[in-house]
């Protein structure tokens, strides 16, 4: 399994006239083909900034992409022209965005906007166009295909919305589909069947996915690698299993004990974590999650910690081994590098 897309030191700021925001601050990943990376951490973690600086969706003024690397296809997104990414945008990468109502243009049919990008990339005719989108609509559920296409989207409930914006981004066969919170506006039996169809496509069609989101419940069945993010710094990464199993970040602990269990005899209590996330203006010159942080130790205030490997696969970046709570030595897992 080959790797799709590389991301090396991505780094995004927002210059606004109170200071300049660090929304995302040096994150380095890798996505492979055909694999699903769940990214998650609390409103405001870089989560959804990340991905949009990939295909260079940041608004500008006042956000820019200061640093970094995106690989994909052996050139770099960030110094590919305005119509090389248009080209890779809506076709090789795709996007869903997170609340379908204002994602979808109100006076177009929900037909018009999903041929629309099969006449733009694929130069199919607008018959054509017409065909292979009530294809997409009944690949993903919406029952009576022929007759809704030419619905705008008041006339779809939310749930039907959002199966549209499915069928849009999967129009032209994209190898990486990137799902932005996804079903945050939906009920919880929608939900389910947003990401069971979602599960069903990702083996159909063998592309590659980065699902966001703040809920860790949803990416258990879903995902096979996850990446948790706070303060634009990536704290933790680790196969799904493993990352629920032996969690090694405090900020992961801490987002699973806010989260029901049904493995468990006698439900515990859930916790939530005190206190606020830093001001991203006037960033800590350590660990971001010092102020919050129940292991932390006087050296997490002078610089953030690396990502390092704690075991095969799995990184966490603290200076305190949580499973002691004695702090790390230097590079205690150089077997794993």
């Amino acid at each position: 399994m080959g790797t799709l897309l590389e991301v090396k030191n991505l780094t995004t700021q927002f210059f606004t006239q109170d200071g300049v925001v660090r929304a995302v601050n040096g994150i380095s990943y890798t996505l492979n083909e055909g694999e699903t990376l769940g990214i998650v951490g609390e409103s405001g973690s870089g989560k959804s900034v990340g991905v949009m600086s990939i295909i260079r969706l940041i608004p500008s003024p006042p956000g820019k992409i200061v640093d970094g690397e995106v690989l994909f296809e052996g050139r770099d997104l960030l110094k590919a022209s305005d119509d090389e990414i248009r080209s890779i945008r809506g076709n090789k990468i795709s996007m869903i965005f997170q609340d379908p109502m204002t994602s979808l243009n109100p006076v177009l049919t929900i037909g018009r906007q999903i041929s629309e990008a099969l006449e733009l990339h694929l130069g199919m005719d607008k018959k054509q166009a017409k065909d292979r989108t009530i294809e997409l609509l009944t690949l993903v559920g919406i029952p009576l295909a022929e007759q809704r296409v030419d619905n705008y989207p008041h006339q779809f409930s939310g749930g039907m919305r959002q199966r549209a914006m499915i069928a849009m981004g999967l129009s032209c066969n994209p190898q990486i589909l990137i799902a932005d919170e996804p079903t945050t506006a939906l009920d919880v039996t929608i939900q389910a069947q947003i990401i069971d169809l979602v599960n069903r496509l990702r083996d159909e069609i063998g592309m590659a996915i980065i699902w966001i989101t703040h809920d860790l419940g949803v990416v258990a069945g879903l995902v096979d690698r996850v990446m948790v993010m706070y303060a634009g710094l990536i704290v933790e990464e680790a196969p799904v299993k493993e990352l629920y199993q032996d969690p090694r970040h405090p900020y992961t602990i801490g987002l699973l004990n806010s989260l029901p269990r049904l493995d468990e005899v006698r439900p515990k209590q859930l916790k939530s974590i005190e206190g606020l996330p830093p001001d991203l203006i006037n960033y800590p010159p350590g660990c971001p999650f010092y102020a919050r942080c129940n292991y932390r130790i006087d050296k997490c205030t002078t610089a953030p910690p690396p990502l390092d490997p704690v075991s095969p696969g799995h990184k966490a970046a603290c200076y305190v081994d949580v499973t002691t709570a004695q702090p790390t030595t230097e590079h205690p897992y150089e077997e794993f590098v």
